[in-house]
């Protein structure tokens, strides 16, 4: 038997998973429906006693990769059934999720790591859930969103999360361009052997802006980078692509580079102003810049104005009724090649 050194030591000890789940299994029974629950994003001590519950109580566990999972769960003794639930086999996996919600059962959605829905394809099932009449419960928890952002060390008052950006070059930029007139402080998710040609551009973009990188939140080797944007893309451009998550945090422009936002009136007028001096074409590329808003929009506006004098459809710089110019640009921007052409 144990004495009472003995249980004090233990006292102080973290406590072992069969007491983790003896302390939940007296909390009163949860009904049924679609629980979305929060897994850690690195370290497995970050995971709430509610999901630890859900999870234990589940009469199945509907998770992207049922490898990373089965770690999770073996770590606190769980059993509950898994099943792989991801964007290549959402479609026909929905249906049987979708019954077993009927039959009364309760069905918790995890993500390989962090909260489901949050760059990943939980969004549809959810969707299902509701429409069906079922309910939908979140267990809230690990965030690699809001772990990164309360370290960079940046105004965290107002953000925005944007993902992933794009993989491509001219899509990345044009992108990152309508994110310049963000009042607020940028959170974005990148893969190692893109960050660094992200930072480039995103120091391109948005120039000088404080920036942080971080890498393995919450895990052994976690680690935040500042400096400007320009910093850290030299940094990377000089040590090579970094191993592990990566979160960028990207801190908000100065009050005086925003620019003030024109109403459909004065977008209006300056197009046609400007497309009776230097075509339909270069008049839209110009207010894109200046205002954050689609070239391609303003294109097509342009051209259903009737600006600089023609019916619409056709602009001064030979833009026939098919939005092509003499080269074959499109409203787009793209040639006949099918690259952006500035």
């Amino acid at each position: 038997m144990r004495d009472r050194k003995q249980d004090s030591a233990a006292g102080r000890r973290a406590p072992e998973p069969e007491s983790v789940l003896a302390a939940i299994a007296n909390v009163p029974s949860d009904p049924p429906g679609l629980y979305v629950v929060a897994t850690p994003i690195g370290n497995l001590a970050d995971i709430t006693l509610r999901a630890l519950r859900i999870l234990a109580r589940a009469d199945v566990v509907a998770c992207e990769d049922t490898r990373v999972t089965r770690k999770l769960m073996s770590r606190y003794g769980l059993s509950t059934p898994l099943l792989s639930y991801h964007e290549h086999n959402a479609e026909a996996r929905r249906p049987e999720l979708m019954a077993r919600l009927a039959a009364g059962e309760i069905v918790a959605l995890v993500t390989d790591a962090g909260t489901p829905l949050v760059s990943d394809p939980g969004s549809r099932l959810v969707e299902a859930a509701r429409a069906g009449g079922h309910e939908v419960y979140a267990v809230p928890g690990a965030s690699a969103v809001l772990a990164g952002l309360v370290v960079a060390g940046l105004p965290a008052d107002r953000f925005w999360f944007e993902g992933f950006l794009p993989s491509k070059q001219a899509a990345r930029r044009a992108r990152i361009a309508d994110l310049a007139g963000i009042d607020g402080t940028l959170v974005l998710y990148e893969a190692p052997h893109r960050v660094a040609a992200a930072l480039a551009d995103l120091a391109e973009g948005l120039g000088p802006r404080p920036a942080a990188l971080a890498r393995e939140l919450t895990k052994r080797y976690e680690t935040v980078v500042r400096g400007t944007l320009a910093d850290l893309a030299a940094q990377l451009a000089a040590d090579g692509a970094p191993k592990g998550e990566i979160v960028l945090i990207v801190g908000p422009p100065e009050p005086e580079s925003l620019v003030p936002s024109l109403s459909d009136a004065e977008i209006d007028d300056r197009l046609a102003a400007r497309a009776a001096e230097i075509g339909v074409k270069r008049a839209a590329a110009e207010l894109a810049a200046e205002t954050g808003r689609k070239r391609a929009d303003l294109y097509r506006r342009a051209l259903d104005l009737g600006a600089g004098g023609r019916a619409p459809g056709k602009g001064t710089d030979g833009n026939g009724p098919d939005g092509k110019d003499r080269d074959g640009n499109g409203p787009d921007g793209k040639d006949r090649d099918g690259q952006d052409d500035g």
